[in-house]
C-alpha cells in the first residue's frame, strides 16, 4: 500500500468516525486543515485530526464533510511524471484514494475557496492542530510566547487559515469543532486500544533495556539512544515526545530533555519515553539507581510513591469519578503515612502532600501524549486512557520523585498498557542485579 495511507485501522472505522461527526453538524459542513509541507529534513507527519478522520499522510490536505456524511478530500494538483509510489498523493490520484479510503470525492486544492464561498454554517477546529512530538498544551504555550515578539506577534499557519476562512466565506457563521472532536477522541475504540497497547509495550521495553544498560559513569544520552532504537525497531516512526532521561540533580527539572550529562555512582535516573506509533503514543516513568541499590532516602521516598501508585491502580474501575478513586486511596494510604518513621521532616511533609495531590490522575493519552478530552467531570468508562502519575517534591532538597503508567479503563477495571518494567524498589534491585 502507498506510504500515504494509514495502515492500522479498517477503513470502515474511519468512515464511522466521519459519520458520527457529520451527525453533529446541524446542517452545516466541517473543514479540517491538514499539515503543511515539511520545511526541514524530517519525515512528514499528518495532523492528528486529519489522520483520525481521513487516514492520509500527505501534505496540504483538507477534508470537508457535510451533514449528510459526504466527504471530500482536497489535495494539491501538480504536474509530475513520477509514479504515485515514488511521491506524495496528489489530486490526480483521486481514483486510487477513493478506492482505498472510501472517501466520496477528491478535488484539487485550488477549488476549495469557491466550493466554500456560499456556505452558511462552517465548523472547524479552533484549537491548534497536533502533529509529531507535540500536544495542545505545548502548542498553546508556543502561541502565547509568540504574542510576546517585540516586533509584533507571529501567526501560525493554523491561525492564518482561520482568518482566511472567515474572509473567504463572508456569509458563513464559523463555529468551533474542537469540543466535538475532543469528546470523540476521549473514548478509544477496541482497534485504537490495540495500537495503544503496542505503543505502551514499546515504552516498557525501552525502559527495561535502559535499566539493563545503566551503570555509573554512563551518559544520559545512552538511555535516549536505547529508547529511539527500541521504537524504530518496533515499527514506530519516532518518539511521541522528546525522551526524558535525567540523572542526579537534573531530575528536579521534570521535563528535562538535554540528556547530555554523565551520571556518577550513587545517583539515580528518571526515564520517561514513548513512541509515535502510526499516530498513537504512550507514557511511562521509572526511577532507579545506576549502581543497582537504592540508598536509604531514595528507598524511603520512592517506596511510598510506588505504594501510592499501586493502591491507585487497584481502585480504578468504570462508573466512578477519578476524585472518588483518589479519596479511597487517601483513606488507605493516610494510616501508612502516619505509621512511617520519616527520616526528615521535609520527607514527611512532601509525602503528606501526595495524599491530596489531584494530579495522580494525570492527562489522557492517545494520539498525543497529553491527549485531548476531559475525563474528570464524568464517571470513568471503558475506552478512556490516561496516566497514573503520583509524584512528590522535596523543595528544600530539590528532590523530585514519581512513577508513571498509562492505563486503559476496561469493563473489569484497567489494563496497564505500560506493564513490564519493575516498579517496587525490591523488584527493581532484583532486576538490576541480573545485569551481570
Amino acid at each position: 500500500m502507498h506510504r500515504g495511507f494509514q495502515r492500522r485501522f479498517e477503513w470502515s472505522e474511519l468512515a464511522d468516525r466521519r459519520r458520527r461527526l457529520a451527525e453533529t453538524l446541524q446542517g452545516g459542513i466541517a473543514i479540517l486543515q491538514g499539515a503543511g509541507p515539511v520545511a526541514t529534513f524530517d519525515r512528514f507527519r499528518q495532523t492528528n485530526e486529519l489522520l483520525y478522520l481521513a487516514g492520509v499522510q500527505t501534505p496540504q490536505a483538507y477534508l470537508v464533510l457535510d451533514s449528510d456524511g459526504r466527504s471530500v478530500l482536497y489535495l494539491p494538483h501538480q504536474p509530475t511524471e513520477l509514479p504515485v509510489e515514488d511521491r506524495d498523493l496528489l489530486a490526480q490520484d483521486a481514483e486510487l484514494i477513493q478506492t482505498v479510503t472510501g472517501l466520496d470525492e477528491v478535488r484539487p486544492l485550488s477549488a476549495l475557496p469557491d466550493d466554500l464561498r456560499s456556505k452558511r454554517l462552517i465548523w472547524t477546529p479552533f484549537a491548534p492542530p497536533e502533529t509529531a512530538m507535540t500536544s495542545r498544551d505545548v502548542l498553546l504555550h508556543a502561541e502565547r510566547m509568540a504574542s510576546l515578539e517585540p516586533f509584533g506577534p507571529s501567526s501560525s499557519r493554523h491561525r492564518q487559515f482561520l482568518t482566511a476562512l472567515a474572509a473567504a466565506c463572508p456569509l458563513a457563521e464559523v463555529r468551533n469543532l474542537t469540543p466535538t472532536l475532543d469528546a470523540m477522541r476521549l473514548i478509544k475504540s477496541p482497534a485504537e486500544l490495540r495500537v495503544l497497547h503496542e505503543a505502551g509495550q514499546l515504552s516498557a521495553e525501552a525502559v527495561r533495556q535502559a535499566m539493563l544498560l545503566s551503570r555509573p559513569g554512563m551518559n544520559e544520552a545512552e538511555m535516549e539512544a536505547v529508547a529511539f532504537s527500541v521504537f524504530r525497531k518496533g515499527g514506530a516512526q519516532g518518539e511521541g515526545y522528546k525522551t526524558i532521561a535525567p540523572g542526579g540533580s537534573n531530575i528536579w527539572d521534570g521535563h528535562y530533555s538535554a540528556n547530555n550529562q554523565t551520571v556518577p555512582a550513587g545517583e539515580w535516573v528518571l526515564m520517561d519515553c514513548a513512541p509515535d506509533l502510526d499516530g498513537y503514543t504512550s507514557d511511562i516513568g521509572r526511577m532507579w539507581p545506576v549502581d543497582g541499590q537504592y540508598n536509604s532516602w531514595q528507598r524511603e521516598l520512592y517506596g511510598f510513591v510506588v505504594d501510592f501508585h499501586e493502591a491507585t491502580l487497584a481502585r480504578i474501575r468504570p462508573g466512578v469519578l477519578a476524585q472518588q478513586v483518589l479519596d479511597e486511596v487517601r483513606q488507605e494510604m493516610a494510616p501508612l503515612h502516619e505509621r512511617t518513621r520519616w527520616s526528615e521532616q521535609a520527607f514527611e511533609e512532601a509525602t503528606r502532600e501526595l495524599l491530596t495531590f489531584r494530579g495522580t490522575f494525570s492527562h489522557p493519552v492517545g494520539m498525543a501524549v497529553h491527549d485531548v478530552g476531559n475525563y474528570w467531570n464524568q464517571p470513568l468508562e471503558p475506552g478512556m486512557v490516561f496516566t497514573i502519575d503520583p509524584m512528590i517534591w522535596v523543595r528544600d532538597r530539590r528532590l523530585y520523585v514519581r512513577v508513571e503508567d498509562t492505563v486503559a479503563v476496561t469493563e473489569a477495571g484497567i489494563d496497564v498498557l505500560t506493564e513490564g518494567p519493575p516498579r517496587s524498589p525490591g523488584a527493581v534491585e532484583e532486576f538490576l542485579a541480573a545485569r551481570g
